[in-house]
């Protein structure tokens, strides 16, 4: 396969693990916009977009969100299929007439939410779909400490503490509210209340909160960037009983009783899996998921009142 990566930072070097494990031999290269850039060990720099060809099989998009739109405009014309990190955006500014774009090109796309591959998600949406009692109130949280995120790095310099480079909790955190879409579907109405004014003093969004209100249940949703202990949870509220689900500790309890664990599960494992559904399914054209157009419709709530 040739595979087109644009933005070779640090979710660009897992997805090209997870090719590594998945057994597929690959020609990469990387389109670079510092022509002093390092060589990576078996990948090609390119340094001109006029250097990309259309015969790549597939492009990874994983520079930092604030440059996704750029990146994405660049590769319509060369009708090559798309990997996108998430978020897929940064703002809706223009996305509806990129979306356009996309579809009349008719451009597979897939936008890389790799927890919908975590065993915990995946047995909690069968089980929604399944249950037949009533859900009363569904409460997520998903709490880390952003300077804890990249040893060694100065957090405040990297594009998640900077609002300017499609930094924020909630653009970062985009995958709880990808899989309560994904799970429960389209919200009847949004609230959001957003901050950046929390001890780790960085200017993009450090809180934030939605309510998202269903037919028969809200559902809170609560981000930040500031809690020492990491903490990730889905709790559902059924009329007849409670479910927890800790995506940290892989494993999902009804009341106080475990139904769910997966003790060999890692993270990792879902680059992989998200990787191998996307070349095996979506470029075959077999089946597809989370699409461009999909994801902007988590991107609208992600973004309410910006």
């Amino acid at each position: 396969m040739k595979i087109l990566i644009i933005g070779l930072g640090s979710i660009a070097k897992k997805h090209i693990k997870a090719l590594s494990e998945l057994g597929i031999k690959a020609q990469l290269f990387a389109l670079r916009f510092q022509k002093n850039a390092e060589e990576e060990n078996g990948i090609t720099n390119l340094f001109s977009e006029d250097d990309i060809t259309d015969d790549h099989d597939f492009a990874i998009i994983s520079n930092p969100t604030n440059l996704h739109f750029k990146a994405i405009d660049l590769l319509i014309e060369k009708a090559i299929p798309l990997f996108i990190e998430k978020p897929p955006l940064s703002t809706l500014k223009g996305a509806q007439e990129l979306n356009i774009r996309l579809t009349k090109a008719n451009i597979k796309t897939y936008v890389a939410c790799n927890l919908r591959f975590h065993p915990c998600v995946v047995y909690l949406k069968q089980l929604v779909a399944e249950n037949k009692s009533v859900i009363n109130e569904v409460n997520i949280y998903c709490g880390s400490y952003l300077p804890d995120w990249r040893p060694g790095v100065d957090y405040k310099k990297n594009y998640s503490a900077n609002k300017t480079q499609g930094g924020g909790v909630h653009l970062d955190l985009f995958h709880e509210l990808d899989y309560t879409h994904w799970i429960f579907g389209e919200p009847k109405s949004v609230k959001s209340h957003k901050t950046s004014n929390s001890s780790i003093k960085i200017d993009a969004i450090d809180y934030a909160n939605y309510i998202l209100g269903y037919d028969s249940f809200s559902l809170s949703i609560i981000l930040n960037y500031y809690r020492r202990k990491p903490k990730r949870t889905i709790e559902i509220l059924f009329e007849d009983r409670t479910i927890t689900v800790d995506l940290i500790k892989n494993q999902i309890l009804e009341e106080e009783n475990i139904i769910f664990s997966d003790s060999v599960f890692q993270v990792s494992d879902t680059y992989v899996k998200q990787l191998e559904f996307f070349i095996n399914q979506v470029l075959t054209g077999k089946d597809q998921m989370n699409t461009f157009t999909e994801s902007l419709q988590v991107l609208k709530i992600c973004l309410h009142d910006e």
